[in-house]
């Protein structure tokens, strides 16, 4: 990365009450462009929540998000998806009875030009097979062919069709939420090497995931979620494994890790001019 790299996606203050329960509490996001920025912690610490905040699922009772300098308000996943952020679930959200390249195309798809597309509505399917090709092979995404049904794809594969529909749509930002948590060791590597490649391509990826190896594998900076707001934000290079694990866990305070989100590392801009977005200064090198 850049001396400095501008911040694509941030979250100010995000706030979530579920009656007595408070999900976010005053919760700050960063993800740089051109960075996997993993987000990790413990089960109830809110980190399912707020990224639900930042791509549309659920609506924050307080703060602000800001893509790419602006300020947006996402109502529904719909508005995320339009504002050009797309989601990888760990549930395999792929349709199992449709081909390649209808998985790739559902909802999207293209039509035919002229009358046989506007009044006939027909589906321009030699298109959308070339292009799905393609989007495969720039991926390095291994398989017989587009035309082969998801269902006969091993588990490895079918999540490499949910990563690459989400990289063909993505326009600005990718999240995934817990890719690898169903897959084997062979189809895990085979994910983690498709989310760099992924990032390679220049799009900044949000990985959420519970398996911290993984997690130090392929990320830039880690985002340690505990008590409805960010802990900590630390550098796999400079913090170790048991490090990160504590502070999820509460055994460490996060003061305590030198990289902490108080890290002058980073500098983030809250009030910034609305023509230079908000940036953050690698001084590691």
């Amino acid at each position: 990365m850049s001396e400095t790299t501008p911040l694509v996606l941030t979250g100010r203050g995000l706030d979530k009450r579920y009656g007595h329960v408070l999900a976010m509490d005053g919760a700050d996001f960063e993800l740089a462009a051109g960075e996997i920025l993993a987000v990790v912690g413990d089960n109830g610490a809110g980190k399912s929540t707020l990224i639900k905040s930042l791509t549309g699922a659920v609506v924050p009772d307080a703060g602000t998000i800001v893509l790419d300098g602006e300020e947006v308000r996402f109502r529904s996943p719909l508005d995320a998806r339009r504002a050009g952020i797309e989601t990888v679930y760990q549930e395999l959200a792929v349709a199992p009875a449709l081909d390649v390249t209808q998985n790739l195309y559902l909802g999207r798809e293209h039509r035919m030009p002229g009358v046989m597309g506007t009044v006939l509505r027909r589906l321009d399917k030699k298109r959308m097979r070339q292009e799905a090709a393609d989007h495969m092979a720039d991926l390095g995404i291994r398989i017989q062919s587009v035309r082969q049904a998801v269902e006969n794809l091993s588990g490895g594969q079918r999540q490499a069709v949910a990563v690459a529909r989400a990289a063909a749509w993505g326009r600005r930002v990718v999240v995934m939420d817990e890719p690898t948590a169903a897959l084997g060791v062979r189809e895990t590597n085979q994910v983690l090497d498709l989310i760099q490649r992924v990032r390679d391509q220049g799009l900044p990826v949000v990985l959420i995931s519970h398996n911290i190896p993984n997690v130090f594998q392929v990320a830039d900076r880690i985002h340690i979620h505990r008590l409805g707001r960010r802990a900590a934000l630390v550098r796999p290079g400079t913090t170790s494994m048991s490090e990160v694990v504590a502070v999820m866990t509460g055994a460490t305070e996060a003061s305590e890790l030198e990289s902490a989100v108080t890290d002058p590392v980073l500098t983030a801009a809250a009030a910034t001019a609305p023509d230079a977005p908000p940036t953050w200064k690698d001084r590691s090198a």
